[in-house]
């Protein structure tokens, strides 16, 4: 059975059917904030980057929240495979502790970034004209931006309540921002439905905007005060855009790529439990989101793709986490190539399916 399986929008659905797919149709590449369910994310993500198959005609706008951009924070640096391959392993060998405390665990994310980011790199990352990248981030409101973990628990628990009701309400305890590279914001920040601010990323504010995009509230201290941003406290964009939430296409016949580590959706970080919260049908419009199969899924450690529970569940054995976490990437190398041959033998207008 194949590893791969491909869900298209209506307008990239009848792209796929009508010509096949053109990796030159692609102008965004969206990273979702998925924690470490990342990692079988890799095999495609390098496939991509070491045949150099987006940004061959103009330049790709690589968007990201979390994960999506810590991921795609290593496509701008010279010699982004082997960066990007040094995440890998940071990521994955990096230890965590019963002591570990919200501060301890930025400090962490701040040695994962200087092991695979070099400052040094970061002029040359900014003048990438083949890859635009842009960082979600939410800027904490009210005793959200609190570190003392009852003040903003109880926060949370109020944006979840009122979140239920409507996605606007969680602009009441968080502030969307968009920290981006390029002479002008992505054409998403202009679209009407749009709420937020955008901020251009320079050097001292491209590792703060990073690690912050994946503060997790909680669990992580939030970043302050980033250079050349509003003042405030800024955390996980997740919670805000957790999976995939705006129209990314600037025109109609652009192909928006995204892959995710499974068939469901979810636009916010608290929308996980309300199965009614889905993108609607123009976000999705122009969206081909490749994903693994379930036969894939089931070949995995313990028959689930990585995930945040991990890290409590072998909290005292890291070693075998580590392990675990090395064949999941082991086994997700070829999912690149899967989707290349589907693209190169046209067998994608056989096998795509419409959300």
């Amino acid at each position: 059975m194949s590893r791969l399986r491909i869900k298209a929008g209506k307008k990239a659905y009848e792209i796929i059917k009508d010509g096949g797919f053109n990796f030159d149709a692609v102008s965004a590449y969206y990273g979702a904030a998925v924690g470490p369910r990342w990692l079988v994310s890799s095999g495609f993500d390098l496939t991509l980057l070491t045949q150099n198959l987006l940004g061959r005609s103009r330049s790709v706008h690589l968007i990201g929240s979390s994960a999506g951009a810590w991921r795609f924070a290593a496509w701008l640096q010279p010699q982004a495979a082997d960066c990007y391959r040094k995440f890998i392993h940071a990521y994955i060998t990096v230890g965590y502790t019963r002591k570990d405390t919200p501060v301890t665990i930025l400090e962490k994310f701040s040695h994962i970034m200087n092991t695979y980011i070099e400052d040094d790199a970061l002029p040359f990352a900014l003048a990438n004209k083949r890859y635009r990248l842009s960082v979600i981030t939410a800027r904490a409101r009210g005793l959200v931006a609190s570190e003392k973990y009852l003040l903003q628990k109880s926060a949370l628990a109020a944006c979840y309540v009122l979140n239920f009701f409507s996605r606007n309400n969680l602009y009441h305890f968080a502030d969307r921002v968009v920290f981006y590279n390029g002479s002008k914001p992505p054409p998403f920040c202009f679209h009407p439905q749009f709420q937020g601010k955008y901020v251009r990323i320079n050097e001292s504010n491209f590792k703060y905007a990073v690690m912050a995009s994946g503060a997790i509230p909680l669990i992580v201290a939030g970043v302050k005060n980033i250079f050349g941003a509003p003042r405030g406290v800024y955390r996980d964009g997740g919670l805000i855009d957790y999976h995939l939430s705006h129209q990314f296409a600037a025109k109609e016949n652009e192909l928006v790529l995204f892959f995710h580590h499974q068939e469901r959706i979810i636009p916010g970080w608290l929308d996980k439990k309300n199965k009614r919260r889905i993108p609607d049908d123009q976000t999705l419009n122009n969206v081909v989101m490749a994903f693994p199969s379930q036969s894939f899924i089931d070949r995995l450690p313990s028959g689930k793709v990585p995930d945040r529970d991990d890290f409590l569940t072998y909290i005292d054995n890291g070693a075998e986490r580590i392990a675990n976490w090395n064949k999941a990437v082991e086994l997700a190398a070829p999912l690149g190539e899967d989707f290349l041959e589907l693209v190169e033998s046209g067998k994608i207008r056989e096998v795509v399916e419409k959300f």
